[in-house]
C-alpha cells in the first residue's frame, strides 16, 4: 500500500512539472529537502530553493513533459527510497522542440503526518573523466 502511494506521488509530480504548477509540485516536498540538482550550487536546501529550481526550470519551456522510466522503489515504516531515469522534454520559450535528456534520480522519502515526502533528491548526469564534460546523450 505504501508502495502504490509513493507510485501516485512521483506521477503527482511528472504531472505537476507538465502543468508546470509549482503550488502542486511543492506539496510533494517537505520543507527541509535537500536537493542536489543538476544545476548550481551543490545543493538546494528547503523547499523555497527546490521551488525556484523548478521555477527556473519551467521558463526554459512553452509546454514541458516529465519522464520516469525504470523507477525502483524500498519501501520501509517510514522511509523509502527509490531511483529512476528522469527527463524534461517539451517545447522551449522560442518554439524549438527538445528531446531533454535522461538523468539519473534518486528519490528519499519520509512518511510526515501521515503523508509520503520528498526529503532529498538527487538528479546527475555521467560525465567524461577525461574530459570532465557531462555526457548529455545517453539512454537507457
Amino acid at each position: 500500500m505504501d508502495e502504490a502511494e509513493i507510485r501516485r506521488r512521483i506521477d503527482k509530480l511528472a504531472e505537476g512539472i507538465g502543468a508546470k504548477d509549482l503550488e502542486g509540485v511543492k506539496q510533494l516536498y517537505a520543507t527541509d529537502v535537500v536537493s542536489f540538482d543538476v544545476e548550481p550550487p551543490l545543493q538546494h536546501v528547503g523547499i523555497a530553493a527546490k521551488a525556484k529550481n523548478w521555477a527556473n526550470a519551467f521558463t526554459f519551456f512553452r509546454d514541458v513533459t516529465y519522464e520516469v522510466r525504470d523507477l525502483v522503489l524500498t519501501v520501509g515504516d517510514d522511509v523509502a527510497f527509490g531511483h529512476a531515469f528522469g527527463r524534461l522534454s517539451g517545447t522551449l520559450q522560442n518554439g524549438v522542440p527538445t528531446n531533454g535528456m535522461w538523468v539519473r534520480v534518486t528519490l528519499c522519502f519520509r512518511k510526515i503526518d501521515g503523508d509520503w515526502l520528498i526529503t532529498h533528491d538527487q538528479a546527475s548526469v555521467p560525465f567524461d573523466i577525461s574530459t570532465g564534460k557531462g555526457v548529455a546523450d545517453l539512454e537507457p
